[in-house]
């Protein structure tokens, strides 16, 4: 059996993990919040996370910075894929 080490020693590299790892989870629970066009897809709809009572309040986001710099990065890939089956 593989033991986990114990938080407090967790690497530098294991706690970028879980920064990852919680960024993929925030843009998962946004799967449904695309703005759409005649053209395709446009992008997400961040309010529903910024508003008071969104997603980063419902999951007590800390550094809101560093969870939207990622959200974007997974957007940017997420919506060149997507438009690209429309174009077809």
């Amino acid at each position: 059996m593989i033991r986990r080490p114990p938080r407090s020693t967790l690497s530098s590299s294991s706690a970028a993990s879980d920064v990852y790892k919680r960024q993929v989870q925030m843009f998962l629970r946004m799967s449904t919040q695309w703005s759409t066009s005649f053209g395709g897809y446009v992008g997400l709809k961040y309010e529903v996370l910024l508003l008071q009572g969104g997603l980063f309040d419902l999951y007590q986001v800390e550094d809101k910075k560093e969870m939207l710099e990622g959200l974007k990065i997974m957007e940017f890939a997420a919506l060149k894929e997507l438009n690209k089956e429309v174009k077809k």
